[in-house]
């Protein structure tokens, strides 16, 4: 996972970025600036061992660069770049992030509605980070993967609200036990 970060927004209680990193071993993150490019950014998109992909709805972009699958190769490996911001601001970082432009697009056409419940978008279709991660995962065949992060984000959802509104926390819920065999 690539995460290029808008601004103030890993430094929000409610993002979920940082829980990729936590899940996924492979997991660079760089702050985003319309003016400059972080240089370790740039190495990790030059590194011959991924095959970057940059996860945006297709339907934002041309669509000779769209594609809805991964190809898992022998001596390259998928490298997600996800923009980790709210959605006006992804909209922007993609418009105005021209080294990004070579890269194919992942549109991703899942069948499940976002369970996020921190921030809400105007949309149903429209995934927090970690949600994209987790779908990115299964595509590129790492079910175990995916199925943490899911079960991470939910126990994580589940202790930002109980402190948010000063509820009792229940450790033994179906989300903590979710969560469970991949502790082990």
């Amino acid at each position: 996972m690539c995460l290029v970060m808008y601004d103030v927004e890993p430094l929000k209680p409610s993002n979920t970025g940082w829980l990729i990193a936590d899940v996924i071993a492979d997991t660079h993150a760089f702050g985003w600036s319309r003016t400059a490019v972080d240089p370790g950014l740039l190495a990790v998109l030059e590194d011959p061992q991924w095959q970057p992909y940059i996860v945006f709805p297709g339907e934002f972009v041309e669509p000779q660069r769209v594609v809805s699958d991964v190809q898992v190769e022998l001596h390259k490996r998928p490298l997600f770049i996800l923009l980790d911001a709210t959605w006006t601001e992804a909209r922007k970082m993609f418009r105005k992030s021209p080294y990004l432009e070579r890269f194919p697009v992942l549109s991703l056409a899942p069948e499940q509605l976002s369970r996020y419940r921190l921030r809400r978008s105007k949309r149903d279709d429209h995934f927090c980070t970690a949600e994209v991660a987790a779908l990115c995962l299964e595509l590129a065949g790492d079910d175990r993967a995916a199925q943490a992060l899911d079960a991470y984000l939910d126990v994580f959802t589940t202790h930002y609200l109980a402190a948010k509104f000063q509820l009792p926390l229940d450790e033994q819920d179906a989300a903590h036990q979710a969560l469970v065999p991949f502790l082990e």
